[in-house]
């Protein structure tokens, strides 16, 4: 794998980290209030199946909920490759799979804003999960520990300040823009300035360019409804996210420490 940079030292590494931080901090703060655009609740393909509004929307989550919960069987069974000093949050990634799974099911029941607060939590948890997982992986296992409970508290305070503010009837999605888009800067910075102890870690990479065509499918719901009539961008975007974390969950299986 390529490095981004030669980095002749574990603090440089950081360095750069917080200069991203604080860029990105800076950009939110300058920015104007981003309040919930109404038609975000307007999916291509609301069709009524077997009494399920937005079927497909609603099940194909089920594939979340599979993944997180074989995910906490093979923890619970001992048969991944995981460090010891972060077993609670590998366990905590794959809850958050779940609670992914579920929330964005209920939201898709009956989309608004009330019920995409449950859709949120469920990500936030799960990507700050994440996060913290690369964080001890690649720099520090002491500093993944460190970083967990924060960051999921701030990914939840994110999320209902979300929701108050909208209530409120000045939404502001800023703070939840940045607990997720802050993530998906830093990973791929931590994978290519820091080493991994395992043999094996190019599946997060696999993860990453999954995760950006659920992505596209989302931003072309329409689009790709209307293809055909068969199924809609977001409704993919479900299923290839899935893939994703099952990627995930498969090289963490395969992997070893190295020796």
């Amino acid at each position: 794998m390529l490095k981004l940079i030669a980095v002749p030292g574990r603090l440089h590494g950081i360095y750069w980290l917080l200069a991203v931080a604080v860029t990105l901090l800076l950009v939110v703060l300058l920015t104007e209030p981003i309040p919930q655009d109404p038609a975000y609740h307007g999916f291509a393909d609301a069709r009524t199946l077997f009494d399920v509004p937005n079927f497909w929307n609603v099940m194909s989550n089920l594939p979340f909920v599979i993944v997180g919960a074989a995910g906490l069987a093979l923890h619970m069974s001992d048969r991944l490759s995981l460090l010891p000093e972060l077993r609670g949050i590998y366990c905590l990634l794959f809850v958050g799979w779940v609670l992914t799974g579920f929330g964005s099911a209920w939201y898709h029941l009956q989309p608004e804003n009330a019920s995409l607060v449950w859709d949120r939590l469920g990500i936030t948890v799960a990507i700050t999960a994440l996060l913290s997982i690369v964080v001890g992986e690649h720099i520090s296992s002491r500093w993944g520990r460190r970083l967990i409970v924060p960051l999921v508290l701030v990914g939840v305070a994110s999320v209902l300040y979300w929701s108050f503010t909208e209530s409120r009837g000045a939404g502001d999605l800023r703070p939840y823009a940045l607990i997720q888009f802050l993530p998906m800067v830093f990973i791929p910075l931590i994978l290519l300035i820091y080493p991994s102890p395992f043999d094996r870690y190019r599946f997060f990479w696999w993860a990453i360019a999954l995760y950006a065509v659920a992505k596209l499918f989302e931003y072309g719901d329409s689009a790709v409804y209307h293809l055909g009539e068969l199924t809609s961008g977001h409704a993919l975007k479900h299923t290839v996210a899935a893939v994703a974390m099952l990627v995930i969950l498969v090289g963490m299986q395969r992997r070893r420490l190295r020796r």
